[in-house]
């Protein structure tokens, strides 16, 4: 196999043509990247609202043992 001067570029290895990307996909602001957004909102929603229900499980349980060594 014939290798080209540059190291990291083995001549013969594929590699092929790259898609021609348009001004916004080459600024990170490709057709998928909405999807992306919305799925990484949905996740944080997803998220916080476990951690809400978390907190206020742990704030009921604090209040009620309180109210339970305030009655002894």
């Amino acid at each position: 196999m014939t290798v080209s001067k540059n190291i990291n570029n083995p001549v013969g290895q594929g590699g092929g043509q790259r898609k021609k990307q348009s001004r916004t996909e080459r600024a990170n602001n490709g057709p998928y990247r909405n999807l992306d957004r919305q799925g990484a909102a949905e996740q944080k929603a997803e998220l916080v609202r476990k951690m809400r229900e978390k907190a206020a499980a742990a704030e009921a349980a604090r209040t009620s043992d309180d109210d339970d060594s305030a009655q002894s």
